[in-house]
């Protein structure tokens, strides 16, 4: 049986330690700096796994591993120190069989070109290009986030994402989506607990017209516009018992009547759910059916809260405050090194969006380029009810130093697009009920939507 093991790196103590490793397994080993002498050792050997680097000078490791996937040459593993759901979706869709994320653990490494030495290379990939996704982090328990996203996306099985609030589960969903088959078919978000219990069915499975009072005419509900794609449930373990029968229903089966409708409607759609609450403890409390559970939760995936990854902050704050400053018009800022010495140090129960929603306000209310330390404390509590003013009145005084003109205009379509985004958010896109939770009309929330789209371009 060929055991010859080949290891492509561009760093010698990387592949020294790894080589030395392996030959102690019992392995044999051969080791190459570049492709160009991968490619040329292939003229006389094959190996029976060859491990590569994604990064390397001249010819990189994902090109190498598509072009032994075409040949049927592997398996593969790829390593790399730069982890994310981009590049580990993109290795396994090259057909990689495993993902190594550095610095790794040497007893792990053999442990894993053991188990793809005794195992089939992966099935063909399909083609895709390569988006950048909004999630971020360079820490272990992120790592593994994203190789869990970027080995379980090309399959169509339903993933259950679990978490904290405010950790980013709908973000998982949607790398899920965008390196998926069903890219190019609609991603749809529906928060099941913002929806009132008595609407939730009719948005979920739409509804005839005369189905109910105000129902005028027919409307698809989520199953119906995300055909073809991905339907991401959150907050599935506040929906009701009742619902909970019909949504198993359909999985079970993929089909499907309307509300008050005689058709029944052939599904095919990919379920991504999320809960922040125990699912198990909700079954076991009769609040949760068990064999719903058994279909959502065919893979799960994790998401740490941010006090147990600290070193992913200071990444995450120079990201959220290079955004907010843009999205909102203001000059650059950034943050002196013990600034963020000290937010590491804080727990962010509300975890990234706790952490965003303060660096949002950073943004606006830090009267330097560079903020301090000091001027955490001003900002860390959440603004409450009537606070806001404040922001608007450091914001407006900035602006009014500098000169500048149409700052009332300016604030108005602030005002609008962040109250628009954040009703909108809250019942998961629905317009009548954002609509409605703002009191105003839903033609003039959709007037002011299409407003801000124009001036966005």
């Amino acid at each position: 049986m060929n055991r010859d093991v080949w290891i492509v790196d561009d760093d010698r103590s990387i592949r020294y330690v790894l080589a030395e490793a392996l030959r102690e397994a019992g392995l044999a080993v051969r080791e190459f700096g570049d492709v160009p002498a991968v490619r040329e050792a292939l003229r006389e050997a094959r190996p029976a796994l060859l491990l590569t680097d994604v990064r390397m000078p001249g010819e990189d490791g994902l090109g190498l591993l598509a072009e032994l996937h075409a040949r049927g040459i592997g398996p593969v593993i790829v390593m790399s120190a730069f982890t994310d759901v981009a590049t580990t979706a993109a290795a396994y869709r090259a057909g990689a069989v495993d993902y190594l994320a550095k610095p790794f653990d040497l007893d792990h490494a053999v442990e894993v070109a053991r188990r793809a030495l005794a195992e089939q290379p992966a099935a063909a990939p399909s083609p895709a290009l390569t988006p950048t996704h909004a999630l971020l982090g360079e820490s272990a328990p992120m790592r593994e986030v994203f190789r869990l996203i970027g080995r379980v996306a090309a399959s169509d099985l339903n993933v259950l994402v679990t978490g904290e609030t405010g950790t980013g589960k709908e973000l998982v969903a949607r790398a899920l989506h965008e390196e998926s088959a069903r890219r190019g078919k609609p991603f749809v978000a529906l928060n099941t607990a913002a929806i009132p219990s008595e609407l939730l069915e009719s948005e979920l499975f739409g509804h005839e017209a005369g189905a109910f009072t105000g129902a005028a005419r027919r409307v698809a509900g989520r199953f119906e516009q995300a055909e073809g794609g991905t339907l991401f449930l959150d907050e599935i373990g506040d929906m009701p018992l009742a619902l909970q029968t019909r949504l198993l229903r359909v999985l079970a089966g993929g089909e499907f009547y309307r509300v008050g409708g005689r058709e029944l409607i052939r599904g095919n759609v990919r379920i991504v759910a999320a809960t922040h609450q125990d699912l198990d403890a909700r079954v076991a409390a009769g609040q949760f059916r068990a064999d719903l559970k058994h279909r959502l939760d065919v893979v799960r995936i994790e998401l740490p809260p941010l006090r147990t990854r600290r070193a992913d902050i200071p990444l995450l704050a120079r990201h959220f405050l290079a955004a907010a400053a843009q999205e909102l018009k203001l000059p650059p800022k950034r943050f002196a090194r013990a600034a963020l010495k000290a937010l590491e140090q804080r727990d962010f129960p509300g975890n990234v969006r706790e952490l965003e929603n303060l660096c949002r306000r950073l943004a606006v209310i830090a009267p330097g380029a560079e903020i301090q330390a000091a001027e955490l404390g001003t900002a860390a509590a959440p603004i409450a009810a009537g606070d806001w003013t404040g922001a608007l009145h450091a914001w407006a005084s900035e602006a009014l130093a500098r000169g500048e003109v149409d700052i009332h205009a300016r604030a108005r379509e602030a005002l609008d697009r962040t109250l628009l985004k954040a009703a909108l958010a809250a019942h998961g896109g629905h317009r009548q009920h954002a609509a409605a939770a703002l009191g105003v009309g839903r033609n003039t929330l959709t007037r002011k939507l299409g407003a801000s789209r124009k001036r966005s371009r």
